[in-house]
């Protein structure tokens, strides 16, 4: 199967792609001409992830994010590793974060949790949502569910006594106070995010806004996961593989 034909077949996927800044939030970073077979799939591209995929024989990787431009020389590193290997990349960022099948949407479903809103605007799409438990539960309860998901510890601190009703939610990088304060703002018990920083925990303890922080990779995971499904039930041909991601986030 060529690249375009799978490339067309996720954007058909979406309703967000007149959004003028769809194309520079996803696409093609490398095509090797070759036919695809096997997709591999992940949240991050690196060097790693590439090396995993070419013991899978992985035909085209799939992930969240392209290599991220701050982090120097990894960019240049993966596009030439990937030609070396004849290996296609496709990312999907801001607008499967956005999605009904993305990244946050499909955590909040897994956890039985019904979306009220969405709420933290970037570029036209919506980062985060507000979600409610049809009946409340224990914060430790919320914390074990998350865990097995993610399949990873998770940090939490619980800074109200209240049981856990609404919640408010940004996969990946959503770590910010002012990405918590819309949090605060939407009356939520609880606001969940996949990166720590001091000055978002002090401010939880400051407005009594219970948190717990996952890892920026496996709270995205699931999304990834969710688009590689349905491209999947589309083209019953393509073989899919998991590219497992080390937890880094989750050590020590």
């Amino acid at each position: 199967m060529k690249l375009d034909q799978i490339v067309e077949c996720i954007e058909g996927l979406f309703e967000t792609t007149s959004n003028p800044n769809f194309k520079a939030e996803s696409g093609v970073t490398v095509d090797s001409s070759k036919d695809i077979k096997t997709v591999g799939y992940c949240t991050n591209l690196t060097l790693e992830v590439i090396e995993k995929a070419k013991l899978n024989s992985v035909d085209l990787i799939i992930t969240h994010h392209n290599a991220w431009g701050f982090i120097y020389g990894l960019s240049a590193a993966c596009t030439e590793k990937l030609q070396e290997y004849e290996i296609s990349h496709y990312y999907n960022h801001l607008p499967l974060d956005d999605c009904d099948f993305g990244t946050n949407d499909t955590l909040l479903e897994r956890l039985n949790l019904k979306i009220i809103e969405k709420t933290h605007e970037e570029d036209g799409f919506f980062c985060g949502r507000v979600a409610e438990f049809d009946e409340a539960i224990e914060f430790s309860e919320l914390v074990s569910k998350l865990e097995t998901l993610l399949e990873e510890p998770v940090k939490a601190w619980q800074f109200n006594d209240r049981k856990v009703k609404r919640i408010g939610l940004v996969c990946g990088g959503g770590g910010l106070t002012p990405h918590l304060k819309i949090g605060v703002d939407k009356g939520c018990d609880v606001y969940i995010t996949g990166e720590k920083i001091l000055y978002t925990i002090e401010y939880a303890q400051h407005v009594n806004m219970s948190l717990i922080i996952g890892s920026h990779t496996f709270t995205e995971t699931l999304g990834v996961e969710s688009l590689v499904v349905k491209l999947k039930e589309r083209l019953e041909t393509l073989e899919v593989v998991k590219i497992e991601e080390r937890h880094l986030e989750a050590i020590g």
